[in-house]
């Protein structure tokens, strides 16, 4: 924040009254401190962002497997938000009718993190308990909270087929 003093000069007229008339008197400026502070804009500034790339459960008919990108600023939502808002699919047939919301409780939502580990917060005692027998690199989307407001780098999350869970 940058502060600039200024000094601004007044003039006062008062009136002075005589006998028939009055008649306005001039009084030497007089000298105001004025301060204006100007913020910078928080527009300007620009928040880190998370680059993700999504692969999907299963290879299509080349072999290859789909994949999904997008973005999201550092430490503002959940895995399973970011992927919702992107229409980027979670659930399989049996997940869509029985996730829990959001909840932690059902385990429809897990995800294996590829690449950006260290980019994601760390397990939830949700995911502790129910992850527990689980490899280190699955999580809740539900849980998982992408970057922490200061980092920024890239997250490859590989959507697990059903049967894999």
């Amino acid at each position: 924040m940058a502060a600039t003093n200024l000094s601004a000069s007044i003039t006062f007229r008062a009136p002075e009254f005589t006998k028939n008339h009055h008649k306005a008197v001039i009084y030497p400026p007089k000298r105001i401190p004025i301060s204006i502070c100007c913020a910078t804009s928080s527009a300007t500034t620009k928040k880190p962002e998370i680059e993700l790339e999504f692969i999907g459960p299963k290879p299509d008919e080349n072999g290859k497997y789909p994949m999904d990108k997008t973005k999201a600023v550092s430490g503002e939502k959940l895995l399973r938000n970011i992927m919702s808002e992107n229409n980027i699919k979670l659930y399989a047939a049996y997940g869509k009718v029985m996730n829990c919301g959001g909840g932690g409780s059902c385990g429809t939502c897990i995800v294996e993190i590829i690449d950006g580990k260290d980019l994601l917060n760390e397990r939830t005692n949700t995911e502790l308990r129910y992850l527990k027998k689980k490899p280190e690199s699955w999580r809740l989307a539900c849980q998982t909270i992408v970057g922490n407001k200061e980092n920024s780098g890239k997250v490859v999350v590989q959507r697990l087929p059903q049967w894999k869970k």
